[in-house]
């Protein structure tokens, strides 16, 4: 009898430590909601305001015109090909060197003092301030290897702003390949690059393109970096097209142009006090959220075409 009573106690507390949990896992649940939806909300709601306020701006003329002393003349030409350009010379420098980076930390390096340092700082770049990038590109690309105030050390200081981001984000979708798909590449000789080559990288290249994705985005709306290496207010002119000009320009000479991009375009209309220039910046915002929201989407499309051409 003691022993039926002491089995029915035993269940019972079972039971009150399932229910207990149980409403532990509920609380949470509600929790990660309300915080998804404040996140989700805000974003919204600053999205929806700046689609409000400038979309009356948004014709052919807003994209096609040079910023002008008139908002209703100012466009956002030179900024957005400012963006594009600089965008393009930061992914060409970091993702190469980003991944190709991650791939020598997870699959390479020995495992010694050395290669801890090396993380560590990895990991810590990844969480400083981007005025400091700012400030280093400003010594090193502008000054020291005579860049000047140009679209490439624009590119250059961004791709070392999201180089951390890049390597630490391949190093992760590197170390979530299971370890039989390199023993069993291995046992068929296959040596280390064959087995990067033909295994870890196209099994990890969700993850990749997710990380980079993300360095992007943040990259394509930095400000302050750009500003200290000397980004125009105020540009009224393109780079020069490659073999464009007389006499022809070269095929580089735009990475050595002026320029500007799509956040200080913004910060210049904002530090104005008419309110149409305020109505070009929330167009210029909402041009911008949408750039990244592109790029985003792209992110996820190519990610879901990857996975599924995936076979384990």
């Amino acid at each position: 009898m003691s022993t039926v009573k002491t089995n029915a106690s035993r269940l019972q507390e079972i039971r009150r430590l399932i229910a207990s949990a149980k409403r532990w896992d509920l609380f949470f649940v509600v929790i990660g909601i309300l915080s998804l939806m404040i996140g989700v909300l805000t974003f919204s709601v600053l999205f929806a305001d700046m689609a409000n306020h400038g979309f009356s701006r948004l014709d052919w003329d807003f994209f096609t015109s040079f910023p002008s002393r008139r908002a209703a003349n100012a466009g956002i030409l030179s900024a957005w090909v400012g963006t594009m350009l600089v965008m393009l010379v930061t992914a060409i420098a970091a993702i190469p060197l980003g991944v190709a980076a991650g791939v020598y930390l997870e699959e390479y390096a020995p495992k010694n003092w050395v290669t801890d340092i090396i993380e560590i700082n990895v990991s810590n770049l990844a969480g400083v301030p981007s005025i400091v990038y700012g400030l280093l590109a400003l010594g090193l690309f502008v000054y020291q290897f005579g860049f000047g105030q140009s679209i490439l050390s624009a590119g250059l200081t961004l791709a070392l702003l999201i180089l951390p981001v890049v390597i630490v984000s391949t190093r992760e979708a590197i170390r979530a390949i299971p370890q039989s798909v390199r023993e069993g590449s291995y046992a068929c000789g296959a040596t280390t690059w064959q087995t990067v080559r033909d295994h870890i990288l196209p099994y990890s290249s969700p993850g990749i393109l997710t990380g980079i994705i993300i360095g992007m985005a943040r990259a394509i709306g930095e400000t302050a970096p750009i500003i200290t290496i000397g980004a125009l207010t105020f540009i009224a002119f393109l780079p020069p097209a490659p073999f464009a000009g007389d006499p022809p320009a070269g095929l580089f000479d735009w990475l050595f142009a002026p320029f500007t991009v799509m956040p200080i375009q913004m910060f210049n209309w904002t530090s104005r006090p008419e309110a149409a220039f305020a109505e070009n910046a929330a167009a210029a915002g909402f041009v911008l959220v949408f750039m990244t929201l592109l790029m985003n989407g792209l992110a996820i499309y190519l990610r879901y075409r990857l996975r599924k051409n995936i076979k384990w």
